[in-house]
Parts: structure tokens; sequence; C-alpha cells
């Protein structure tokens, strides 16, 4: 990886040490691990919680349980394993007093596992933290959230492959067919309907209007290998139109590859004195 003076820079403004565990360990974890690795030094991993016991190396240490986790006592953890996981562990983070970063953020449509999670972080001062991941703008919308909203519409576009077993009654879905789109609804409904591939739409609807609010369109298009979103918006603070072409992870396709990336600049952002 090359060294930018933006990367130089970077790590002359990194403060104190960062003490992160991670929960999951896959494409997007891996990849915030090996970005923090060269741009903040500092920043120290002192767990990972997976499934599978896996040999630990000289900079990662993996655990297979929760408290193994928390005795390294980091100061923030970071979730990119899935909705389960989040259900499963998120809120002891939070009791522990723990930052927890949410990539599965789809999973707060859930309104009881958002409600325990919110609890969770009011009873200990902990934070809950939500990276932009694979969507760009959310600076905007937030702030035109504030001035007042009207509309919101988030459509996602991806390639058969990306929805290849998602909980859809068409088969279709999963196959190469002409571009369509197959499900309309609110981002809530989408959320728990297609929990693998609307956490975008999850964080845009908890930058703008909720849940129930923002609505969402979901495409599968054949002739299309990229991850493509699309946000609309309109307000008092004026209009947005957005949209992006996302690289989708080779391993992964419901995945784009600048999530990971999106995960490592918002920990940087974290343990830098500038902050942008």
């Amino acid at each position: 990886m090359k060294t930018s003076s933006y990367t130089t820079q970077r790590q002359l403004e990194a403060t104190d040490a960062l003490r992160l565990g991670f929960i999951g360990f896959g494409s997007i974890g891996s990849t915030a691990a090996s970005v923090l690795k060269s741009e903040a030094p500092g920043v120290r991993i002192v767990g990972v919680l997976v499934q599978r016991m896996r040999p630990s190396t000289e900079d990662i240490s993996f655990v297979v349980n929760l408290p193994n986790l928390l005795e390294q006592r980091p100061d923030l953890v970071v979730e990119c394993a899935g909705h389960e996981a989040l259900a499963k562990h998120g809120a002891a983070v939070l009791a522990a007093g723990i930052d927890l970063m949410v990539v599965s953020v789809g999973a707060l449509a859930d309104p009881v596992l958002h409600a325990t999670l919110l609890s969770a972080a009011r009873s200990s001062g902990a934070r809950l933290h939500v990276p932009a991941g694979a969507i760009g703008g959310l600076d905007w919308l937030s702030a035109a959230a504030l001035a007042g909203l009207d509309d919101v519409v988030y459509r996602s576009r991806k390639p058969p492959r990306a929805w290849a077993g998602s909980p859809d009654h068409d088969p279709t879905v999963a196959t190469s067919t002409p571009a369509r789109v197959f499900f309309r609804a609110t981002v809530r409904e989408a959320a728990l309907r297609y929990p693998k591939n609307v956490n975008v739409a999850a964080a845009v609807a908890l930058a703008t209007i909720g849940f129930d609010r923002t609505k969402v369109e979901l495409m599968v298009d054949p002739d299309i290998d990229e991850n493509i979103h699309e946000v609309e918006a309109t307000g008092r603070a004026g209009s947005f139109v957005l949209r992006l072409c996302n690289t989708s992870d080779p391993v992964n396709p419901r995945t784009s590859v600048i999530t990971g990336y999106s995960v490592a600049n918002s920990l940087l952002r974290r343990s830098s004195i500038v902050s942008i």
C-alpha cells in the first residue's frame, strides 16, 4: 500500500493509542485492520471474536467467546459479523461500557433490538457508532434532516449473484432476468426481509427520517457487475441526488469493497486530532 502525503498527515495527527476489538473478521474486518496497520500504527487490535478458533498471529489474537474479548479492555468493538452476531453480543459490549461500531446496521430495524442496545448504552455511558459503509452523503442528509426532509428514497441495484440466497419467493431474483425492481417498501420492511443486502438503506434511514418513512426499491440487473446505490431526498434545505457504483467484494458480492475502508476511515477519524 502506497504512503501518500495524506497518509503521512493522518499519522502525524494521530492521538493516543486506540484499543480495538472486532466481532467477525471477514472481508470488511480484515480490510479495516490492514488499513489501520499501515495508516495508524498507534491503533492496536487487542482481540477478534470468531465462531471457529483460528491460529493467532503476531498482530491479532482470536477468541471464540465474548468474555475473553472484553477481558482485553478494548476502547471500542467493531461488529462486522451480521445481524445475528449483533443481536447476540451487542448489548453485552455496550453494557460493559465499551463503545460499539455497528456495520450490520440493518439489524436496528428490529425495534426490540434497537431499544435494547440504546438502553445498554445509556446505562453504561457507552456510544453506538454507525459508519457510512458503502454510501456517501450522510453528512448532507443528516444536516438536511435538521432543516426538515419531506421524502427520502433509497434504490439498490445489484447483479443476480448479490441476491442469491435472499428470502424471496420469486427464484428469478437470483438468476439472470431482465433488469427489474422486485421489491418496494419501507426501509424497515426491507431490512427485516433482506438483512444481508440493505445495511446501506438502514444507514440512510437513521441519518434522515427513520425506518418507517424512508422508502426503498431493490433491483436485480444481470447487465452490471457493480453494486449501485442511489439516494434521492427533498426538503427545506434543497434537493439531493446521489448515485454510487461500488466495486463488489470478490468473496461476498453483497458487500462493496469500500465498506471495509469506510470502517477504517471512521476509526481513523476517532483517533485523529483533526476530524473530517
